[in-house]
């Protein structure tokens, strides 16, 4: 059988590790095994954070929502169930845009659900 040497494969993974690992700190930029550990928990956390970032925007959006309905006397939960009720379908991040960037389209928007 014919030895096979990894010397060229060994030195481009060593290689990428440490390109991706740059910006770390201390030993962890350049020190190949220290650097593959760290990566290797960076993974996990963005993989499970890119996840959580979907309800952290959720929960912006809800609070956007409530705090522009209460000077016009109504309630983020009393809202949405009346919104339901009259089958508009217009989501969360939407209404959270409209109310932030368009308070007078927002407001009509609540009349007519309201009513």
């Amino acid at each position: 059988m014919v030895r096979v040497k990894k010397g060229v494969h060994a030195l481009k993974t060593r290689r990428n590790i440490l390109k991706q690992a740059k910006g770390f700190r201390n030993g962890r930029k350049n020190k190949e095994k220290l650097a593959y550990e760290q990566l290797v928990h960076s993974y996990t956390s963005a993989f499970a954070h890119r996840r959580d970032k979907k309800g952290d925007f959720r929960r912006l959006w809800n609070v956007r929502i409530n705090s522009a309905l209460r000077p016009l006397g109504q309630t983020y939960s009393k809202f949405m169930g009346a919104m339901k009720k009259k089958n508009i379908e217009v989501d969360r991040k939407i209404l959270s845009e409209l109310a932030q960037t368009n308070p007078e389209s927002f407001e009509r928007l609540v009349k007519q659900v309201t009513e």
